[in-house]
């Protein structure tokens, strides 16, 4: 079913046109990308297709009863209420219901209204209906639906009474989604919904995303959330959209081949035309010949000529070089402590060594403290304790998520040649131009640029450092999926060394070759990039629930042995356990036999074609027989440690 359809639209600012002849289609339980440089006119397709926009021709098909949500960038929640009232405002319709019900039932042990039969009758009747209704649209579970999504977006531990308004700028942007993910639209249209997300809390939005009953449509420049939750990408590019199936993995490989075909059709067709027209050219004044050649004028004449492939628009083109290398050593954190205020230290007793060419991923929560221990680093903080030594020949180039170093009143030109007077024109000119800065763009002032083009300046002045040693927080906030890969294999390239902090997981993939999670006390180090550093984390919580488990195992023996051995009410005591004990068992025997038939199913339904060739249901059935199988697992270890017990 399609429940949004794009057809022929065209929009323009002025005389120049941002978007032309876009088509785009949604279907029911569809995951949709756009992707495309910054300016692209990514964002203002979703203002028009949600009618917050206008358009100057085309169409916007979409069904009356379907249910759209948005959330636009950056949108914060503004609310006087406290956080509990407003998530309950969403299911008004079902609170009302609810006291309805509970009206009923103050009727239904009305004296006078139980002596009326007929009008009791009807009463039951209205409540069993208006019963089935609150069961079926979720009445007994939204208030645990709204915790979980809190939980989801690390409101867990907040007192919920806590006023909206109070709030800074990224938890009232969290609300906002988890609000709009609550009333659960038919069509869920999300612009950069990544933004103000710590890893932890974007692990939880994929998987709820992925199980989703309605459509998404969204806006992202996080590379690792686009895989895992889009099926298809329409690619904004030259103002116009081009549709590809799969995730972003397989919109680049897909586009990769697309433009390698067109070009090799259009090359083998210039070939062609270049032979008729020198045929033509050579054969139509003799007389021998002059038909042949009226022929070949013809076909010349009929063809339909292709366009040249346009391929990539222009991309930043920039490298990181050294003046000279450091040390083997180049950072050594001792027992450290540092924070805004000296008698509560935000992060004590911090050790950690970096080494020539390490590129090292610096992650953990929200306000954990990974830009302040930046900062100390950099001496911008003080060091309440402990020690930093910097290695020999160390040289420290920064790059701040805020642009705190770049001046609003300075002319892009200058903000580059007043920190290298010794450069000339041309050459800040270049540089400038390698990061897309041409022509009278470098007369802009600081303050006119947008968060990406900001972005790439700060970058600009990052690579004339020439640093040894790379302290980056946040690079790819406000870069477009072009210009992060080209930042990206800038810093592959890079001989020094790197220590990032970063929510872009496809970034840390690329780049780290360590990942070291930050608490408030400690660095734990894992020597490799993401995926292995979620490999390890989810085997080191598995192995210290088997611990638990056989610890507690080790317990309930040791009490029943205890127990054998004491007294006559000791021993009856004993015998309760076993008797506890061998139901369990039945318990677990019986719960076996349900899970491997529901495993069985999942395994049947693999089989089906019209399954196995659906990647939604593929992953859903592959998901549910793991989590059985860890279930069946967890059971047969529960039973054979009760079975010890006999």
């Amino acid at each position: 079913m399609i429940i949004l359809q794009v057809n022929d639209l065209v929009k323009s600012f002025g005389a120049d046109p941002i978007l032309s002849n876009i088509k785009l289609e949604v279907q029911k339980r569809d995951r949709v990308a756009l992707v495309g440089r910054n300016g692209a006119g990514k964002s203002t397709l979703l203002k028009i297709i949600t009618g917050q926009m206008s358009y100057d021709s085309g169409q916007i098909i979409q069904p009356k009863d379907v249910q759209v949500g948005y959330l636009a960038q950056d949108t914060g929640l503004e609310s006087s209420l406290s956080i509990w009232d407003e998530m309950l405002s969403v299911f008004e319709p079902l609170r009302k219901m609810e006291r309805q019900l509970r009206s009923m039932e103050m009727q239904m042990g009305d004296p006078a209204i139980i002596e009326n039969s007929q009008g009791y009758e009807k009463l039951l009747k209205e409540y069993d209906s208006l019963s089935l209704t609150f069961k079926e649209q979720g009445g007994y579970q939204y208030e645990a639906d709204i915790r979980t999504v809190l939980h989801g977006f690390q409101f867990g531990t907040f007192d919920y009474d806590t006023s909206i308004a109070t709030l800074s700028g990224g938890q009232k942007t969290r609300l906002a989604l988890a609000k709009l993910l609550l009333t659960r639209p038919d069509l869920l249209i999300l612009d950069e919904p990544t933004n103000h997300l710590d890893i932890e809390t974007l692990a939880w939005l994929e998987n709820y995303l992925q199980s989703y009953d309605g459509a998404i449509l969204l806006v992202s420049h996080d590379r690792y959330f686009l895989d895992k939750i889009v099926t298809v990408v329409y690619e904004i590019s030259r103002h116009r959209s081009t549709k590809y199936k799969g995730n972003y993995t397989k919109f680049l490989e897909q586009k990769a081949e697309r433009l390698a075909l067109d070009q090799k059709a259009y090359d083998k067709q210039q070939e062609e035309i270049a032979k008729l027209q020198d045929f033509v050219q050579k054969n139509i004044v003799r007389a021998t010949t002059t038909k042949r050649a009226q022929s070949r004028r013809k076909q010349l004449e009929k063809m339909d000529v292709l366009d040249k492939p346009l391929g990539d628009e222009k991309s930043a083109s920039f490298a990181f070089s050294i003046e000279r290398q450091s040390g083997n050593d180049v950072l050594r954190l001792e027992q450290v402590a540092t924070g805004y205020d000296a008698n509560e230290p935000l992060l004590t007793g911090i050790d950690y060594h970096v080494n020539r060419q390490d590129s090292v991923a610096l992650v953990g929560p929200n306000g954990i403290g990974k830009s302040t221990l930046l900062k100390v680093i950099l001496k911008q903080l003080p060091l309440l304790k402990g020690n930093i030594a910097y290695g020999a020949n160390v040289k420290i180039g920064h790059y701040d998520q805020e642009q705190a170093n770049l001046h609003s009143q300075k002319t892009l030109l200058h903000e580059l040649w007043d920190d290298y007077p010794d450069k000339t024109e041309k050459e800040i000119r270049t540089v400038l131009g390698n990061f897309l800065f041409s022509g009278d763009d470098v007369l802009k002032y600081v303050n006119e640029l947008s968060g990406g083009q900001k972005a790439r300046l700060a970058l600009a002045k990052l690579m004339m450092q020439k640093a040894n040693v790379l302290l980056l927080d946040e690079p790819t906030n406000h870069l477009d999926l072009d210009s992060k890969e080209v930042l990206e294999q800038a810093l592959i390239n890079y001989p020094g060394t790197i220590l990032f902090v970063s929510h872009d997981r496809y970034f840390i993939n690329r780049l780290a070759t360590k990942v070291a999670e930050l608490s408030r006390t400690h660095i734990t180090n894992y020597l490799g990039d993401y995926d292995y550093y979620v490999e390890k984390k989810a085997e080191t919580k598995e192995r210290k629930e088997l611990a638990n488990a056989a610890q507690q195992t080790a317990t309930v023996t040791a009490t029943t042995k205890k127990s054998e051995e004491s007294s006559y009410e000791k021993d009856k005591a004993s015998k309760r356990e076993d008797r506890k004990r061998l139901r369990r068992i039945e318990e677990i025997e019986e719960r076996l036999e349900k899970l491997e038939a529901e495993q069985q199913t999942h395994e049947e339904a693999l089989c089906d074609p019209e399954v196995y060739q659906d990647y939604e249901q593929t992953h859903h059935h592959n998901e549910e027989i793991e989590r059985l199988q860890t279930h069946m697992e967890q059971l047969m270890e529960e039973w054979e440690a009760l079975q010890l017990e006999e």
